[in-house]
């Protein structure tokens, strides 16, 4: 069993306080995690500065190339983790374990991350709109026009809280250290495996292991993270979302109510989506903000939730090591249940029907977890309580709503696919200030352009545009210089 420290800027550090963490299915321990506490975290994060001095010692050129060697390693190499190895294999079987993903969907994961390391060099152009990532190290320089520009680092690294369900989210921190800027990770519970990794990754690459610490811990450990931390990130639900909203320093990142709107052009044809819709629903077992938990359309709408559920419904749960596994496990004991007995008062309303209750039992209880099969509800309006939900499985609602009346409707809504040609509701989904990211046509709300930002972009995060205004001999000496 392995024996994972706290990192304290690099060091590993073996705590008294020690958390296990176990095989979701037989309750065999798989590691030995030391704890966090807030004294730590606040004391090491007065030293935060030197990340960041230590990074700008390193050209961001170089740093980019040194992340193409670690893209490789994480994917491919045995790297250490605590007082052990571990192989890309045992990667995946350890994190499926106490996740409930199953296997597979651990290994694409793994090409989520390493891709986004290999490109980091076209990401980071498109994130900054062709900026000269020299100006971020100093602070200032001059653009193409001769102008002066200047960029000021709001931090010196970027903490994250990150969750146990969804190891995609990780791919939301990778440019902080391109970006010359420290990491400081509160790793979830259950998934202590992709920071650690990556973390071996980097440094095994070339990256200066003392411009990381990681955090293991409970809530008071991820709270200490946030108070002491200049930017951060944080994962969680609504509640979370709303704790933070309007502060600077915290990108919430929460449910994503992701939808797909079928306009009235379109919707007499929606047979030729219904790929799309289930591939939007059902990826990576629904447990990403970007997967989609509502479907509208004005008419059509039962005959779209009953050909979506004959794909779906009769899913059945499998282990994680079946390469055709597609549901991932509720961990937690009593979640599932808990989970399904939400969905059962919502299904009480009139005007809410299960499409999927024909295919069997949604809730499935095995001795140590449980698991809930895919499902497909009709709401004859958007009005229904179900419509505004959002569960971490295949869960999906279609709901029935006058077309011009959607935008009105639909909440906020981080990913939206617009299925339709009519240039006046194309017009009104670019200016919906409720939704993030927009898909005009058919794309699953679950393919992703990396080289876009996901939620809020990471440069207006972590750095202010600001002006900067040098005499004509200092801003020639300057030009000279570069």
């Amino acid at each position: 069993m392995l024996n994972i420290p706290v990192i304290r800027w690099g060091k590993p550090y073996d705590s008294l306080e020690i958390d296990e963490v176990l095989h979701f299915a037989t309750g065999e321990p798989i590691a030995k995690v030391s704890q966090a506490n807030a004294g730590i975290i606040s004391r090491d994060l007065r030293q935060v500065s030197k990340a960041r001095d230590t990074l700008r010692q390193i050209p961001c050129s170089e740093i980019i190339e040194i992340l193409k060697k670690a893209a490789d390693l994480y994917e491919s190499a045995t790297l250490p983790i605590g007082d052990g190895t571990q192989t890309p294999a045992e990667f995946a079987h350890q994190q499926s374990a106490s996740t409930g993903l199953p296997e597979h969907m651990c290994r694409h994961n793994m090409s989520k991350n390493s891709f986004v390391l290999r490109n980091m060099n076209q990401i980071l152009d498109c994130l900054t709109r062709g900026l000269d990532l020299n100006i971020l190290t100093r602070g200032y320089g001059i653009e193409h026009r001769g102008v002066v520009l200047s960029y000021q680092a709001q931090a010196s690294a970027l903490s994250a809280v990150l969750p146990s369900n969804s190891p995609g989210v990780h791919t939301l921190w990778l440019p902080a250290i391109p970006l010359q800027m420290g990491l400081v990770l509160k790793p979830g519970p259950q998934e202590p495996w992709t920071p650690y990794r990556m973390m071996a990754a980097f440094t095994e690459a070339g990256i200066p292991k003392e411009v990381f610490a990681m955090y293991p811990g409970g809530p008071e450990a991820g709270a200490a993270v946030l108070n002491a931390s200049e930017r951060a990130m944080i994962f969680g639900g609504t509640p979370t979302v709303e704790r933070y909203k309007g502060n600077p320093r915290v990108q919430a990142h929460g449910p994503g109510f992701s939808k797909i709107l079928i306009g009235d052009d379109c919707v007499d044809d929606w047979e030729k989506y219904l790929d799309l819709m289930v591939e939007s629903i059902y990826i990576n077992s629904g447990r990403g903000c970007i997967n989609c938990s509502g479907i509208w359309a004005s008419r059509h709408t039962k005959e779209i939730a009953q050909a979506i559920a004959a794909k779906i419904g009769p899913i059945e749960a499998k282990p994680p090591t079946d390469s055709e596994a597609g549901l991932a496990a509720f961990t937690v004991p009593g979640m599932g249940k808990a989970v399904w007995g939400m969905i059962e008062a919502d299904l009480k309303e009139a005007g809410v029907t299960d499409m999927t209750a024909q295919y069997g039992e949604r809730l499935v209880e095995q001795e140590r977890c449980s698991y809930l099969r895919p499902m497909v509800v009709h709401c004859n309006g958007p009005e229904r309580e179900i419509a505004k939900k959002e569960y971490m499985f295949p869960f999906s609602t279609v709901v029935e709503c006058p077309e011009d009346q959607m935008l009105a409707k639909i909440g906020p809504t981080l990913v939206c696919t617009g299925i339709t040609n009519n240039q006046t509701l194309i017009d009104q989904l670019t200016d919906a200030t409720h939704i993030d990211r927009l898909n005009i046509g058919p794309i699953p709300t679950s393919r992703l352009n990396w080289l876009q930002p996901h939620e809020g972009s990471i440069i207006d995060f972590l750095f202010r545009s600001r002006a900067y205004q040098v005499t004509e001999e200092a801003q020639a000496a300057l030009q000279a210089a570069l």
